[in-house]
């Protein structure tokens, strides 16, 4: 393999969205230039909800002031996919990717997550292409464990996939999460009972599985290494 063939995993801890977003739009210019290899940040969110470009009006149920009253965030966004939550102790992962095949590149990520899940223990994880579009993502039998939502612009990828680890599952019933009335949302958490604080295993596990789904060897990067390697790289407008 060459360097373009690696990962780079940066883990980043607790991060607010719009800040995500704007490390994303950097960080794709850089892998559009060639300046860097593919790059996949692991973060966690402050509480907010996505409406990406195939949401509909009346998904989020409860009216915008009621989920402000909550202090949850209302963004739209550019990626696939309809209205999602993300918040603490929910694993978000942006792999920011030089793809060809989108549908390809999508079904990866839902190899390398389930994969992931099973070697936590869920031994029913799975992906269900066979259902549509609205099915993207990793189910365990009928609940939704995990979301996927991406973007693709100049062959690069941004926005990605989001894991339910140890999070509140409170505000997903509070919406039509991507678009599935009576959909039924679940964690790690909750259908193992294991002790909470598993994130930094789940972490590493699933930055690994997804690097192998997606044929990349990965190369674990601080922040303030991808911070100075795409420095310099100017954002498109």
């Amino acid at each position: 393999m060459t360097a373009m063939d690696e990962l780079w995993v940066c883990q980043l801890g607790t991060l607010d969205y719009h800040e995500a977003l704007a490390l994303q739009a950097r960080v794709r210019a850089a892998r559009q230039a060639g300046e860097i290899p593919d790059v996949m940040l692991m973060l966690e969110h402050p509480p907010v909800y996505t409406r990406g470009k195939r949401a509909r009006p009346g998904e989020l149920t409860m009216g915008e002031d009621f989920y402000r009253a909550q202090g949850i965030e209302i963004v739209d966004v550019d990626r696939g996919g309809r209205v999602t939550y993300h918040g603490p102790g929910q694993l978000v992962g942006y792999p920011i990717v030089a793809i060809d095949d989108v549908v390809e590149y999508v079904r990866a990520l839902e190899r390398g997550i389930a994969e992931a899940l099973r070697l936590e223990g869920l031994a029913d994880a799975r992906a269900r292409p066979q259902d549509g579009p609205d099915y993207t993502g990793v189910w365990v039998g009928e609940r939704k464990i995990a979301s996927i939502g991406v973007h693709v612009a100049r062959g690069v990828t941004t926005h990605g996939f989001a894991v339910n680890v140890e999070n509140d599952l409170q505000p997903f019933s509070w919406i039509v999460p991507c678009g599935l009335d009576g959909v039924r949302m679940t964690s790690l958490l909750a259908e193992t009972g294991r002790t909470p604080s598993v994130m930094t295993c789940v972490r590493r596990r699933v930055a690994y599985q997804v690097a192998c789904a997606l044929q990349r060897r990965q190369r674990l990067v601080s922040g303030a290494r991808l911070q100075a390697a795409v420095d310099g790289v100017l954002t498109p407008a």
